[in-house]
């Protein structure tokens, strides 16, 4: 367990000095927040049919995205990873005396930690200043906060679960384009970042509470801004759990079938 631990302090450590990305990601989520919020304003000012989520709420929605998108955001290639699959250096992490799965889970996690640590707070602070509809509301009771903060630590462990997993399957497939992008697009869709998902048809809806994605963002988002009843908010941290067990197991398991027969590639 400490060597993991470890591993999780090297790469948080080592991304909390990229501060030149903090800054260049900062201007990139205000610039996205602030587009993504005018289009919704408008659409909510030129609409008269009733609407799934109060303007003020889907505010602070988008603004959450963009404060944690760290975090959240699921299209991730970890290039590390990637080359030390294609290149053959992967024959260099299987001599170390600990398990494959769990090193690359704590350096993901590692690293989409110290993006998120340099990048929420200052989203935050600037949101809250903002005038009208573009502020974002944080004024919630401190239950629903605590909530929050259990379904986004959850959140955290099942991203990096769907990140890993993806990336397991290049054992497999060796090059990653295929099986990377076929996951981007449907985790980009159904995780509610670009569409919350109270906007989807019913039937997608459905679709989208079976499946892992929107329980990365969306649930703890609309979680924050009241949109999710106590008893939704229990069944939510189940289906989070669930899916953490079943990600990490496949993903365990598919790692050491893969190292059983690996070609390493290369010279």
């Amino acid at each position: 367990m400490k060597m993991y631990l470890a591993y999780f302090k090297l790469k948080f450590k080592t991304g909390l000095q990229y501060r030149a990305a903090a800054l260049a990601g900062l201007s990139t989520q205000f610039f996205f927040g602030f587009v993504y919020t005018s289009v919704y304003i408008a659409f909510y000012e030129s609409g008269s049919g009733t609407l799934p989520m109060k303007l003020e709420n889907l505010v602070t929605y988008v603004w959450l995205g963009q404060a944690f998108f760290s975090a959240v955001y699921l299209w991730y290639k970890d290039k590390e990873i990637l080359n030390l699959i294609k290149s053959g250096n992967i024959a260099y992490e299987l001599v170390r005396p600990q398990k494959l799965y769990f090193m690359w889970f704590s350096k993901i996690y590692g690293d989409r930690l110290s993006r998120v640590t340099l990048r929420f707070l200052p989203v935050i602070l600037i949101a809250v200043i903002l005038p009208g509809y573009y502020k974002m509301h944080i004024m919630i009771p401190i239950i629903r906060l605590l909530l929050f903060i259990i379904a986004m630590f959850l959140s955290n462990v099942l991203m990096v679960s769907i990140v890993l997993f993806y990336h397991v399957l290049c054992l497999y497939t060796i090059d990653e384009k295929g099986i990377v992008n076929i996951f981007m697009v449907t985790s980009d869709i159904l995780s509610g970042l670009v569409i919350p998902v109270p906007f989807f048809p019913t039937y997608l809806q459905h679709v989208s509470n079976f499946l892992p994605f929107r329980y990365v963002s969306d649930f703890p988002f609309r979680l924050f801004v009241g949109d999710i009843s106590f008893n939704s908010c229990l069944i939510g941290y189940l289906v989070q759990m669930i899916w953490i067990l079943i990600l990490i197991f496949s993903g365990y398991y598919l790692t050491k079938n893969a190292l059983k027969k690996v070609q390493v590639q290369g010279g």
